[in-house]
């Protein structure tokens, strides 16, 4: 993969992972955050001056196709689509089901939201000469967390759709890749608030980018650092050639 002269769009790119893949690509390419918190996306353009931010809450819409409609308006097309924006909500079912109103927000922004920008998206991929499109799962999706039951399994399910999509577009120009982050402590993932203070295991995201970023180059489609790689390493080479074969 090329990581240069491309128009990457990513998204819940203000903060955490996606602030951190931004400022690791914005030098060399044409970098568009978008998320749904203008006031962080305003910080985040402070920091970065040179990546272009737009707010868009990827669960709607209406939102969804004014993002498509800006970036054709002022850069022509896309070639790398970064599904990255993620909530994560502890729920506990045993408290019954009054625990789980309103939180269908984590589904909707975790899963189903990344499969309609990879669909709205599509078509300007299709163009690009180098397309990608880099979907964040997690290790959580391998081995789950029950405090996290809704974000474990949208991330799973994230998963297996990056592993059908990749095989859907092998004979297109477009590479599918999945990022599967290990525990990365600031991040305001778990409760909006960032933990500064580095704990004994896990990674910043300024780390993770670098690893990731050098993968990328290497056309690595799974990418799972700091221990990842081994929980994915549940679905092993030979479930692949089974699945090709399946999937004729």
């Amino acid at each position: 993969m090329k990581i240069n002269n491309n128009v990457i769009l990513i998204t819940g790119g203000a903060t955490g992972i996606g602030f951190a893949l931004a400022r690791a690509m914005c030098e060399n390419n044409r970098v568009i955050i978008c998320g749904r918190r203008e006031n962080k996306l305003i910080e985040a353009k402070k920091s970065l001056p040179k990546i272009n931010i737009k707010k868009c809450d990827i669960t709607s819409k209406t939102e969804r196709k004014e993002l498509l409609d800006y970036i054709l308006n002022n850069f022509g097309g896309l070639d790398i689509l970064i599904n990255n924006a993620g909530v994560q909500k502890p729920i506990n079912f045993a408290l019954g089901n009054n625990e789980f109103i309103d939180n269908d927000f984590e589904i909707d922004i975790n899963f189903k939201a990344q499969i309609y920008m990879t669909s709205i998206f599509m078509p300007l991929l299709l163009k690009s000469n180098n397309p990608s499109i880099i979907n964040v799962s997690s290790g959580l999706a391998f081995v789950p967390l029950s405090n996290f039951p809704i974000y474990c399994a949208t991330k799973a399910a994230l998963h297996s759709f990056s592993i059908s999509l990749r095989h859907q577009l092998r004979n297109t120009n477009i590479k599918v890749f999945e990022i599967m982050p290990p525990y990365i402590y600031d991040t305001e993932l778990k409760d909006g608030k960032i933990n500064l203070e580095k704990p004994p295991f896990g990674m910043s995201s300024e780390e993770f980018a670098k690893i990731v970023i050098n993968s990328l180059t290497n056309d690595k489609y799974e990418i799972g650092p700091g221990g990842t790689n081994d929980l994915s390493n549940v679905i092993k080479e030979d479930f692949y050639k089974k699945f090709d074969m399946m999937n004729k």
